[in-house]
């Protein structure tokens, strides 16, 4: 090779190299803002729009770590759904195990034949923590510890979590239990579908809690929780301690239409776990707002079914949707329905029929799917002969 072409090539070589340099040193310097911002301490860390699912900040969000007390959340969670499937009641009396009442750590200091209702176990997992009460809700849901926490492990499996294992329960250590901070993200935004959950999560002390329904008499109910008290619009959900997870928490809070759920697993204490989930809160307040655009179940539009049992059908949205957008952004948004004018019997519930597209200025920004909030069979020959003689006897008068 020539000392002219050498030349050249190594001077390419350079130029490229520097390039590449230039470049990474613009990536870094990016990312560093956020980067810099939230060097945190804490193990995990997520930081999220509830509404849009949208992620706004993470650090080692799959991780599995150890839960400690956000496990109770899962507990809760299965007694919400079995109240709303209606196998059991708010107001159900619980009998108190020997076991429940041996459970050690956080605790309402229940002893065993203690009676209370379902309601006060919940409060006293969300509010006090309380260990002995997540294992009488266990006993209590699935009659027996294992098989709790084998519907717990189902559970979480249909929820698409896929960093978990569950082995209790109410969270005290055990070495196969464990959860990811964006596993915890799902189970949370499951149950923020219960709004009641803000209610009972935001009892700040109840000083005669459970007066005269147990033999230690009452009990004095702190909130673990100190951003429900001193952090603006906060309303849950749960914190966690052992010595093996460190400190943790699963904190959401809404201002306006906008909320946001940060959680911290493993800061190094109680005060840094506070300090950090406020900083990501702090920051997404500051930043972004939540627009929601149509709700789950919304009626869009009625369209005619012809050889149906009914003559229409109602056309509703699959999901609620919300779009996160830049804080001071422009909130205008256009909504295009695609629908085909009409329908051919059999029509089956939940069946896609067309989809409604949010734009902004002409930019398409998501999608619902459009389905029938009802099935409509093929009509019988009697229905048909029916139909024909209700508008003959209409058309007669």
């Amino acid at each position: 090779m020539k000392k002219g072409a050498v030349k050249l090539m190594r001077k390419k070589q350079a130029n490229f190299l520097i390039f590449i340099w230039l470049l990474l040193l613009l990536l870094s310097e990016s990312s560093s803002v956020f980067a810099q911002d939230f060097a945190l301490k804490a193990e995990a860390a997520l930081l999220m729009d509830t509404a849009s699912g949208t992620i706004l900040f993470e650090k080692n969000m799959h991780e599995p770590l150890y839960p400690a007390s956000i496990t109770k959340l899962m507990t809760v969670l299965l007694a919400l759904e079995d109240i709303e499937n209606g196998k059991v009641s708010l107001k159900d009396r619980v009998v108190v195990s020997e076991k429940a009442a041996e459970m050690g750590g956080s605790q309402i200091f229940l002893s065993a034949g203690d009676e209370l209702e379902l309601e006060d176990l919940i409060i006293g997992m969300l509010v006090g923590s309380g260990n002995d009460a997540a294992y009488a809700t266990a006993e209590y849901l699935s009659g027996s510890l294992e098989a709790f926490v084998e519907r717990m492990n189902e559970r979480a499996r249909e929820l698409g979590m896929k960093n978990t294992s569950f082995r209790n329960p109410h969270g005290l250590h055990d070495e196969e239990h464990y959860m990811s901070a964006y596993d915890i993200s799902i189970l949370a935004r499951e149950i923020l579908k219960y709004p009641r959950v803000h209610e009972w999560a935001t009892i700040w002390a109840d000083e005669h809690f459970l007066q005269g329904q147990i033999r230690a008499g009452e009990v004095y109910l702190s909130n673990t929780n100190r951003l429900v008290r001193y952090y603006q619009g906060c309303d849950g959900l749960k914190t966690g301690f052992t010595s093996e997870a460190g400190n943790s928490i699963c904190a959401t809070a809404k201002r306006g239409d906008t909320r946001f759920l940060a959680i911290i697993l493993g800061a190094p204490s109680s005060d840094i776990r506070y300090e950090e989930a406020r900083m990501l809160l702090d920051y997404a307040f500051a930043n972004y707002q939540s627009v929601p655009v149509v709700g789950a179940g919304e009626e869009i539009a009625v369209l005619p079914v012809e050889k149906g049992k009914s003559t229409a059908v109602d056309v509703v949205t699959s999901v609620h949707l919300s779009l996160l957008l830049d804080k001071g952004a422009t909130t205008q948004i256009e909504k295009e329905i695609e629908l085909p004018e009409k329908l051919l019997a059999p029509v089956g519930e939940g069946e896609p029929l067309g989809r409604l597209i949010v734009k902004q200025q002409g930019t398409e920004l998501a999608e619902v799917d459009l389905i029938a909030a009802e099935g409509v069979p093929r009509a019988s020959l009697k229905d048909i002969l029916q139909r024909i003689l209700s508008l003959w006897l209409r058309f007669g008068r």
